[in-house]
């Protein structure tokens, strides 16, 4: 598997506090069958600060793949960022402040969790105008989303992908975002699942059993394209075509 969306970097955000979590996180996802992920910072987010990529980020990112190696955890760590879109989002990517994921034409954006349809829908017309594709982030857990499934459909059609969160699928983020989640999945319009993983303890990397459960109410296929194919795709920057 192949986790796009993890809070892994220590000291950075509200995720790892510090190297040590960060090695245990990924010794949890790894023994869940994760072999890479991609590390997602929070940037240019209200209240959180700007946190730009830049040197101390990619010093983080190589500190701890070196770790990783040296404590010979099966795992590789990507960059990337969990990118908060504001209407300079343009200019922010232009200037190199903000990332994509692993350097792809594919962004994790995040919108506040009370967006107008409207709005969100704007922000991703303005990345797509650029040839950056919107990798919606948890979509299940903003209202506008939760109120009318239609928005969803109106993202795809646009060529917007999104990303659910493992630990929706088992509420808890709440009993409307875990239906929202689920309807998503029947409908097929999810192309992600990712942990969006804080530490090793609560809101973990372990997605195994989050596997188990898509193969089993839904189908295996499209847990292997949720998890696996859609994930390796994106990180080789490659074309994915919507599942519905």
């Amino acid at each position: 598997m192949i986790d796009i969306h993890c809070h892994i970097l220590d000291g950075v955000d509200d995720g790892s506090y510090c190297l040590a979590e960060s090695v245990e996180m990924a010794k949890v996802a790894a023994e869940s069958g994760t072999e890479q992920i991609i590390a997602t910072p929070h940037a240019n987010a209200p209240g959180r600060g700007e946190l730009p990529w830049g040197d101390m980020l990619v010093k983080k990112l190589a500190g701890l793949n070196k770790k990783l190696k040296e404590k010979k955890i099966p795992l590789t760590v990507c960059p990337g960022q969990e990118v908060f879109c504001t209407g300079d989002i343009l200019r922010l990517l232009e200037s190199g402040e903000i990332i994509t994921l692993n350097g792809s034409r594919y962004l994790l954006a995040e919108f506040d969790f009370y967006s107008r349809a409207e709005s969100i829908l704007d922000r991703c017309d303005m990345l797509l105008s650029a040839g950056v594709v919107p990798v919606v982030a948890h979509p299940e857990r903003y209202e506008a989303l939760k109120e009318d499934e239609h928005t969803a459909y109106r993202l795809k059609r646009r060529g917007c992908l999104l990303q659910l969160n493992s630990g929706s699928l088992f509420g808890d983020f709440g009993r409307s975002s875990e239906r929202a989640a689920h309807g998503f999945l029947a409908e097929g319009l999810a192309d992600f699942i990712a942990s969006d993983a804080h530490s090793p303890y609560v809101r973990t990397p372990f997605m195994a059993d989050v596997h188990e459960m898509v193969s089993d109410m839904y189908s295996l296929d499209y847990a292997e394209l949720l998890f696996s194919e859609n994930p390796g795709l994106l990180l080789r920057d490659k074309e994915i075509h919507p599942f519905y």
